[in-house]
Parts: C-alpha cells; structure tokens; sequence
C-alpha cells in the first residue's frame, strides 16, 4: 500500500545554502540551511519530507532540477554525471521563517555520498531542497499516540513530539545503531521513550524496534500510531498492528524511508 502524503499549494525548488554544522554524536549531525527561499517552504506536518540536492565531490557548483513536479526526477537522470547532483530524501528537524533557516539531522554512516558531504559542508556551501510533503497526521479525537522507528526517523519524532499538543499520552520506539547516539530527549510529562541500540549485533535495521513494538502492551483503546524508517519495519509495523492487534487501517501512518541493499537513484 502507498502511504498517504499531505501537501498544500504550489511547490517550488528551493536553492539554499549552508550555515551551520553541528556534531550532535557519533552517528548524527546537524546542518542549518539557510536563505530566503525557506519563505517558499510550506510546511504540513511534523514529519516534513524534503529532497535534498548537494554537490558531488568534483563539483564547485550546485545545478538544480528546473521541473516543481514529479518530473523533476527524469530530468535530473538525463543531466550528465559532470553536473548531476547528489539527491536524498530527509525529514525537517526546525524551520525558523524568520531567520530564513531550517536545520535538518543526518544519521551519517561511512563514506556515503550524503555522509560525505555532511563532513565537508562548510557556511556558504550550496545546497537545496523541494518539497515532497508530511505523513503524520493526528486524529482530533485520539488521546494516545505510538511513534516508531529507526535512526532515520529520529528527527522526525523529535519534530512531532516538539508540536505533540498538551495531554497527548506517547510512546516512543526508536533504534539507533549504537549506543552512543542514544540521546536525552528531556521528554515531558506522558511521553515515554524506548531506546534499542544495534551495537555491534548482526541484525538487520529495525528489527530490535518491530520485536519491542511486537511484545509491547499498547493501550487498549483507540490510539495513532506513526512509523517511518527501513521500508521492512514500516510494513512490518503496519501488518502486526491491523493483523494481530486489530488496530483500523486509518489509525496508522507509515512511511518507508529507505530500503535495506538499495541505493538512492542519482
């Protein structure tokens, strides 16, 4: 099943540039994007989705797609390799409108393209983003939330637990790979966090998460539940929950944001 994005009006390509970066531990890092064209991002929702742009190594210059529309993806397969961009897609941690800024966590891992480029992103680097939209969306009624994933999604249950509204009981599942990345989240009153670290285990990402959401007590009543991560853990997620739980289909928002042993196209 296709999980249901939300976006609101026209859509634009946005050519911003670097900031700030931040170390936040060994396996996360911050960049601050910045510029006026952050006017022109409409944010939908917690988990706001975006396509990042960076340059390759050999590259001084970023060449953005032109087409604001799902097109935007041939054109930039047909660009040669000289001038072709790296592109990812990443969820938002902070828009600050006012100070044309957004700031957006990379779980960086080996000499991947996006790693790389994290490492080497200095103030004035060239970057930029289009937006592809929101998955979260909270029932008005629902007075308990389930949030769930992996080290990808991490920012984005920092982002929905920043705008959680006042009373909303929540239960959080993420895996990080280590240990280290595991963070304080100063998490308030109703919000409990559950972290799994992979370490040095042979295991494949997400699973400490779906066995933990598997033998969790969850609320006996209606509750939202939002995961994201490793296409495998949002599925397998979705198919315990509507299948062994009887949770309703529409009471669950799911969303892979990446696939185990397959690269990002570019």
């Amino acid at each position: 099943m296709i999980p249901k994005v939300y976006r609101s009006g026209p859509r634009t390509m946005i050519t911003l540039e670097v900031r700030r970066r931040e170390v936040l531990s060994p396996g996360f890092a911050s960049v601050t994007l910045g510029g006026p064209g952050v006017r022109d991002l409409t944010v939908t929702g917690g988990d706001q989705a975006v396509r990042l742009f960076f340059p390759r190594e050999e590259q001084a210059t970023l060449r953005m797609p032109t087409i604001a529309n799902e097109a935007w993806m041939a054109q930039l397969l047909v660009m040669p390799r000289s001038v072709r961009p790296w592109v990812r897609n990443l969820t938002i941690r902070r828009v600050r409108p006012a100070a044309g800024e957004i700031d957006i966590e990379f779980a960086v891992h080996g000499d991947s393209p996006m790693s790389s480029w994290v490492h080497r992103a200095v103030p004035g680097s060239p970057a930029g983003i289009f937006d592809t939209g929101s998955v979260y969306r909270l029932p008005p009624d629902v007075r308990h939330q389930v949030l769930i994933g992996d080290e990808t999604a991490l920012p984005a249950i920092a982002s929905i637990l920043d705008g959680r509204p006042a009373g909303l009981s929540t239960d959080v599942y993420v895996e990080v790979a280590a240990a280290a990345d595991v963070r304080e989240t100063g998490a308030p009153d109703g919000v409990r966090v559950h972290w799994f670290s992979r370490d040095d285990r042979d295991v494949r990402p997400g699973t400490l998460a779906l066995d933990a959401v598997r033998g969790a007590t969850l609320p006996s009543g209606r509750f939202y539940t939002w995961v994201a991560g490793e296409s495998r853990l949002a599925t397998s997620v979705r198919r315990h929950l509507t299948g062994e739980r009887g949770v309703p289909k529409r009471d669950i928002s799911f969303i892979g944001y990446w696939r185990l042993g397959l690269s990002s196209p570019g």
